[in-house]
């Protein structure tokens, strides 16, 4: 087993034992690892799964459309996720190609793993003939669930930790030491750091209720896919800022998911104001056609008296006709 050693020294924990291999077995001579991160990242397909299938009739959409599309997005995400990392750490396999098939070590970005789902989505949406925007408005609000119980995949694998804290729930670790000391004095490879990878699960699970109750009242379609947007986009921009694992733009100190950040939360506020103003415009339409239907009305009760007096005066007209 591969054990590692947590530390938070200022609420008193030290030595906490963290296993990266859940279970192994063995096939002839070779030993196979099931690592925790493993299993993780399928408990969160699986929670958000079945969560997206026993709600979707509610929302108009079928169970089978939602099994076909998370079937998709699973492989799409992983496949993505991977792209994503190895195009952006060139170096770290452009020696040895066959480095990118290893995934039990990590090396899964979640942008990556995000645009892939996205790709799945609109894929299945097309093939089954269901409304994009509802199906991402339905599934956005799973998306920082699967999320924050994906991240805790990075504490068995002591990975996405950020620089170093004073704070009472700041993490020391072997790993953390290890990592922070290939950069010299630029960290304090001996003092606690933090523990980003907690921020950002929290962080998941506040947003997963604000989309929930969103999703729940809207009326607008595209406004919960909208908001996850904004709000993740916000969130990772700033937490990004603490890791020391971050991915560049070649050779620049842009970071890629800060970055990547600024463009969804502005691709979620121009989407809020498209639909803001939409809705407003359908309301005015609305209006007006009531505004006309009601003058209509009342020309059409006006006239109809006129019809009768005039009706009235041709038939006294026709008496004294008659008479004469």
């Amino acid at each position: 087993m591969e054990t590692s050693y947590v530390s938070f020294p200022g609420l008193g924990i030290y030595s906490l034992p963290v296993e990266r291999v859940a279970f192994s077995f063995n096939i002839g001579d070779r030993e196979i690892n099931i690592y925790w991160y493993g299993i993780i990242i399928a408990m969160a397909f699986l929670v958000c799964f079945l969560l997206a299938v026993k709600q979707a009739p509610k929302y108009g959409i079928k169970s089978d459309h939602i099994v076909d599309t998370f079937l998709w997005v699973m492989i799409f995400a992983i496949i993505g996720a991977r792209l994503y990392y190895v195009i952006f750490s060139w170096d770290e396999f452009s020696d040895n190609l066959i480095k990118i098939f290893q995934t039990r070590h990590g090396g899964l970005a979640f942008y990556g793993g995000l645009i892939g789902g996205i790709i799945a989505v609109i894929l299945t949406a097309k093939t089954k003939k269901i409304k994009l925007i509802n199906l991402i408005d339905f599934l956005a609000v799973y998306v920082p669930l699967g999320h924050a119980i994906g991240r805790w995949g990075n504490f068995f694998n002591q990975e996405a930790f950020g620089t170093n804290t004073d704070l009472p729930w700041g993490m020391y670790s072997e790993q953390t030491y290890r990592y922070l000391a290939q950069y010299g004095n630029q960290y304090a490879p001996l003092s606690p750091v933090h523990p980003t990878f907690l921020y950002e699960s929290i962080a998941n699970i506040l947003i997963f209720v604000i989309l929930y109750q969103i999703r729940k009242n809207s009326k607008k379609s595209g406004e919960t896919a909208a908001w996850y947007f904004i709000l993740y986009g916000l969130v990772r921009f700033g937490i990004e800022g603490l890791r020391t694992d971050s991915l560049f733009i070649g050779n620049t100190n842009i970071r890629v998911s800060q970055a990547l950040s600024l463009l969804f939360v502005l691709f979620g506020i121009v989407t809020l104001v498209f639909i803001t103003r939409r809705a407003k415009t359908k309301k005015l339409t609305a209006a007006g056609e009531n505004d006309d239907s009601d003058i209509s009305a009342e020309i059409t009760s006006d006239f109809v008296p006129l019809q009768k007096i005039s009706s009235s005066m041709e038939d006294n007209i026709a008496d004294k006709t008659s008479d004469n």
